[in-house]
C-alpha cells in the first residue's frame, strides 16, 4: 500500500467518535496533542514522517470528535533480521490521547488499525518500545533484551583528538555501512530504515555524529542532549579499535564536564576497544523490547530456511519426522524432508506435545523463544509452561540469541 493509495474507510466508534487516516488538515492538532502528552520533539518527528514522500499520511491515524483530533498513532516500517532471514516488521510510535478522552478504548482501536495496516504492509512481526505492561494488552510480549548503558569511568580527550561533526545526508551510506558491520555479529538485528536515517538527521531528541580520518567516515554514534550533566552515547560503531577510541575521546571533548554513559554492544569493535574504560555494573532491572507475533504459522514458515540450517548442523538425519511446536491452544507441524522443511501445518489444541517428542511453549513466551537471549534451554528453567520432549533437537532449533536493535527512539 503506497502513501498515495486510497485511504481505508473511516471506522465509527462509540459516542460519535470516528477513527480515520490522518490528513494534512490535522497536522497542527496532532502536533499540539503530541507536544501536550509527550514532547515538542514528538511533533517534529511526526511532521518528518508524514511529509516523507516514501511514507506519507497513510502511516498515521487519528480518532476525531467532530473536527477535533483526540487520539493518534503512527506505524513505521522496519525490518528484523534473524540469522540470514529478513522479516518485514512494523513499529507503533507517536501514540497520544487527549486526557479528556482517556479510558474510552481509543488506543485499543488505534492499535487494531496499526495491526491491520501492518498486515496489509506484509509485516510478519511487530516490535515496540513501550511503557511497562500496557502493550501486553494488545498481544505484545517482552522478548529481546535492551543492552545496558554503562558509565565511562576514565574518559580522556587527548591532544590531537579528531573532532566530531554533525552527520549530513551524504554521510548516511557510510553510517549505514558501519552499523551493518557492527550488527553482522548479532543473531537478531534491526537496522534503521532508509526513511529512519533521513529523519534522524533532523531529530531533536538525539544528535547523530560522524568522525573522519583522511576524509573518510570511520566512526558514528548518537548522543542525547545533556540531562543533569549526563550524556548518553548510543549506536556507536567504528571501523576499527583506534577509530572507536577516537570516537570516545571526541565525545568526551564535545561534552566537557558531563558524565558519559555508552550503550554496550557486546562483542562489537567499540565494546572491545572501550572495555577498560567502562564500569560493568550488574543490571539493576529487566529492560526488554516488546515483540508481537500476529500469525505463528506465517512466521514459522518464513523461518523455515533458518530452522533447516540449525537442524542440519545438529547432525542427525530426521527425514520423515515432524517438528511439532504446541502453543497448547494450537500446534504447528513442520515436516522434515531430505532437502528441507515442508510447509507449516496448523492443528488444533495439543496439551501434551512431549508425548510426540514436541515442544510446548505458552504463546506469550513464543517471542522470547524465537528472538530472545534464553533459548529453549533457558526458558525451560524459568517458565513451567515451556518444555520439550526432545532436548537435543530443540536446543539446536532454538538456541539463545544475541540481538542489536536500532530503534528510532532510544529506549533509555
Amino acid at each position: 500500500m503506497s502513501p498515495t493509495a486510497a485511504s481505508p474507510a473511516p471506522v465509527p466508534l462509540a459516542d460519535g467518535l470516528v477513527l480515520r487516516q490522518a490528513r494534512p488538515a490535522d497536522l497542527d492538532q496532532i502536533s499540539a496533542l503530541l507536544t501536550e502528552r509527550g514532547d515538542s520533539a514528538d511533533a517534529l518527528d511526526h511532521r518528518l514522517v508524514v511529509s516523507d514522500p516514501e511514507v506519507g499520511w497513510s502511516a498515521c491515524a487519528v480518532v476525531v470528535d467532530g473536527e477535533r483530533v483526540v487520539s493518534t498513532a503512527t506505524l513505521l516500517d522496519e525490518e528484523v533480521r534473524v540469522g540470514g532471514i529478513r522479516l518485514p516488521a512494523g513499529q507503533v510510535e507517536l501514540v497520544a490521547t487527549d486526557r479528556e478522552y482517556e479510558g474510552r478504548g481509543l488506543v485499543r482501536a488505534l492499535m487494531r488499525w496499526a495491526h491491520d495496516r501492518s498486515a496489509a504492509r506484509g509485516h510478519v512481526v511487530q516490535v515496540m518500545i513501550g511503557i511497562p505492561y500496557f502493550y501486553r494488552l494488545f498481544g505484545y510480549e517482552y522478548a529481546i533484551d535492551i543492552p545496558s548503558a554503562l558509565t565511562v569511568h576514565t574518559p580522556r580527550a587527548g591532544e590531537g583528538t579528531p573532532a566530531l561533526r554533525v552527520a549530513r545526508p551524504a554521510d548516511i551510506p557510510a553510517m549505514a555501512a558501519l552499523q551493518d558491520m557492527a550488527q553482522d555479529r548479532f543473531d537478531v538485528a534491526m537496522p534503521h530504515s532508509a526513511a529512519g536515517w533521513r529523519w534522524l538527521l533532523d531529530h531533536q531528541a538525539s544528535t547523530s555524529w560522524v568522525l573522519e580520518r583522511a576524509g573518510t567516515v570511520i566512526a558514528t554514534g548518537r548522543t542525547t542532549p545533556p540531562d543533569d550533566d549526563e550524556v548518553l552515547l548510543a549506536e556507536a560503531a567504528a571501523a576499527d579499535e583506534a577509530a572507536a577510541r577516537d570516537l570516545l575521546s571526541a565525545v568526551v571533548a564535545q561534552f566537557p564536564g558531563s558524565e558519559l554513559k555508552v550503550v554496550h554492544r557486546a562483542g562489537s569493535v567499540t565494546a572491545t576497544a572501550w572495555q577498560e574504560f567502562l564500569d560493568h555494573e550488574p543490571r539493576k532491572r529487566a529492560e526488554q523490547y516488546y515483540v508481537r507475533i500476529p500469525d505463528v504459522a506465517v512466521l514459522l514458515d518464513r523461518l523455515r530456511p533458518l530452522l533447516w540450517q540449525r537442524l542440519t548442523a545438529e547432525g542427525t538425519d530426521r527425514t520423515g519426522d515432524d517438528i511439532v511446536i504446541s502453543t497448547f491452544g494450537a500446534h504447528y507441524r513442520i515436516p522434515v524432508g531430505a532437502d528441507g522443511l515442508g510447509e507449516v501445518v496448523t492443528g488444533g489444541p495439543m496439551q501434551r506435545p512431549g508425548s510426540v517428542k514436541g515442544i510446548g511453549v505458552a504463546p506469550d513466551h513464543l517471542p522470547a523463544l524465537l528472538f530472545g537471549p534464553h533459548g529453549i534451554e533457558g526458558l525451560t528453567r524459568i517458565r513451567p509452561d515451556v518444555y520439550t520432549g526432545e532436548e537435543e533437537l530443540f536446543q539446536a532449533l532454538f538456541p539463545p540469541l544475541t540481538a542489536d536493535l536500532l530503534s528510532y527512539y532510544l529506549p533509555y
